[in-house]
């Protein structure tokens, strides 16, 4: 395994493993069983960045979630487990009912949801401080000076060490940490945003993002991490949901010309390398110039160590030039 450091201040930054594990469906699509085989691998493999949100997985069973947090504090009490392991976890898209969603009906962002759902999370995970700690989703209905002095609170308590950011637009990430700066107080440092080798489309709306995708990485974001390189990103769907081994699972936005000529360079660079698809796609994240993080889900354990192996892949710079120069 290999290692890097999220977060700047002496006080709460973290070295963590290049590669997280993402813990979304342990405790109810994956059996308990399985999802502390899967950890328990991931930690030998010297694994040691974990994450989950409140609301995993409440699309399940038509609850609210906190499943996947619950398993994990029976995980860590089985096994012992300290502060070594990282976990983080996130707030803000936890349906407020039963039968909900966080499209329609979702806790937000304010200061008194950002201290009970804090304080929730602990408790389920068992811990007295949450490693790192992520608004999940925007809420444009609380202002933003509220939700970063709500945050800050609690990395002053000691409840929480580092914060994140995901699915907002970049500028008003930009805008919370330069009101964070602005008045003395911690802002976000770990930016977790889907991304991976394929580009998908920007235009597409959906239910949270009306003017189009937000919740991936794209130029603005990308240049963005350029210019404050202090700041780290962590990838999810990565591999997108199998779909490089199954293209017919790929998703709307991923349908343009793009997209073909991209395969067809990891195709090539996956037979020289002798590696799978989704283990080439796994190093570019981790060899690239900028500080990425690629979170991956695993179901088997087969899955697990196909992504643990992608770790020790180094693409030459003549392969990195073709992946990213195919269009």
């Amino acid at each position: 395994m290999k290692y890097r450091t999220i977060g700047t201040d002496l006080a709460t930054r973290r070295d963590v493993s290049v590669l997280a594990l993402g813990a979304m469906l342990f405790g109810s699509r994956t059996d308990e069983k399985t999802s502390f085989a899967l950890l328990d691998r991931y930690v030998e493999a010297g694994g040691t960045f974990i994450d989950t949100s409140d609301n995993y997985a409440f699309w399940e069973d038509g609850g609210q979630g906190g499943q996947s947090e619950e398993l994990l504090g029976r995980w860590r009490r089985s096994r012992g487990i300290g502060n070594e392991i990282v976990i983080a976890t996130k707030l803000g898209a936890r349906p407020l009912a039963p039968g909900t969603t966080y499209i329609d009906n979702p806790e937000g962002l304010s200061a008194k949801v950002i201290r009970e759902s804090a304080e929730r999370s602990r408790e389920r995970l068992g811990v007295d401080k949450l490693d790192l700690l992520y608004a999940h989703i925007d809420d444009p209905t609380v202002p933003q000076q509220e939700t970063v002095e709500g945050f800050a609170a609690l990395v002053a308590e000691g409840a929480v060490g580092l914060l994140g950011v995901s699915n907002q637009a970049t500028w008003r990430v930009d805008r919370a940490r330069t009101l964070a700066a602005a008045a003395g107080l911690p802002g976000y440092e770990v930016l977790q945003y889907a991304h991976s080798y394929l580009r998908p489309r920007a235009d597409l709306p959906s239910g949270l993002f009306p003017d189009g995708t937000l919740g991936a990485v794209g130029p603005d974001m990308l240049g963005y991490l350029r210019a404050e390189p202090h700041l780290t990103l962590v990838a999810y769907s990565p591999l997108l949901t199998g779909a490089y081994v199954r293209p017919d699972k790929l998703q709307p936005d991923y349908d343009h010309p793009g997209t073909p000529a991209r395969f067809t360079a990891l195709q090539e660079v996956a037979r020289e390398t002798g590696a799978t698809v989704n283990q080439v796609v796994l190093a570019w994240l981790l060899g690239g110039e900028l500080p990425v993080v690629p979170l991956v889900g695993a179901s088997s354990m087969a899955q697990l160590e196909e992504n643990l192996a992608a770790v020790d892949l180094e693409l030459t710079a003549e392969q990195r030039v073709r992946l990213d120069g195919a269009h």
